[in-house]
């Protein structure tokens, strides 16, 4: 794949907020391709891993932010632990995602990301996840009503499948959910982000009759 490149494509200043995000020095990097080699899922990424980090030293930020890969990433870690200059190519990804959802850069593996907040959302409301509901919600957000319905009765005679979500660290989910919003709005207005999480209760929430989990 060839990339011209030009004053007006170089991104220099996408290159410096993803090695703060991610506090890995991308430009130690000198392409050995251990973490292309071994990342599992890099035959179904349009750009490997190590191209995304040698775009990013090129100054060629906006295509590894709008591509395919950085979505595909399941954070596995193996390019990480790989790497003989010792950096974490994941938390590369991870900062490109926050970057590309910040910047609000469309996003090709819309589901990937329609899992993503899902999740997240039944974390900050049962303080876990409830599988029901996420299979319900993905299944029905990404237009697939019967992906996998034929899992689910073995699931839940294996005791996969609850049929009512458990209530079990609801307490210290939300204060933490609570904090990373007022750190994420304090950081748009430019302020300080807090420094810490606020404590959790002591004692958890009640959870419905009958929850043992």
């Amino acid at each position: 794949m060839k990339h011209v490149i030009t004053q007006d494509t170089l991104r220099s200043d996408i290159l410096d907020a993803v090695e703060e995000l991610s506090g890995q020095r991308i430009r130690d990097c000198y392409q050995c391709g251990k973490c292309t080699a071994g990342c599992p899922i890099a035959a179904d990424m349009d750009m490997p891993p190590n191209q995304v980090m040698r775009l990013l030293q090129l100054g060629l930020a906006d295509l590894p932010l709008r591509s395919r890969t950085i979505w595909l990433c399941a954070s596995c870690e193996t390019c990480t632990t790989r790497c003989p200059r010792e950096l974490d190519p994941a938390a590369v990804m991870d900062a490109l995602r926050a970057l590309a959802l910040r910047q609000r850069v469309p996003i090709p593996e819309r589901a990937i990301a329609y899992f993503n907040r899902t999740f997240l959302n039944l974390i900050e409301k049962y303080g876990r996840v409830f599988e029901m509901e996420l299979i319900g919600r993905f299944n029905t957000g990404t237009l697939q009503f019967f992906k996998d319905i034929s899992k689910a009765p073995k699931l839940f005679f294996k005791g996969r499948l609850k049929l009512f979500p458990s209530f079990k660290g609801r307490s210290m989910a939300r204060p933490t959910m609570k904090a990373i919003k007022a750190m994420r709005a304090t950081a748009a207005e430019g302020k300080p982000a807090p420094s810490a999480a606020p404590e959790a209760q002591s004692e958890p929430d009640p959870g419905p009759a009958g929850d043992t989990e």
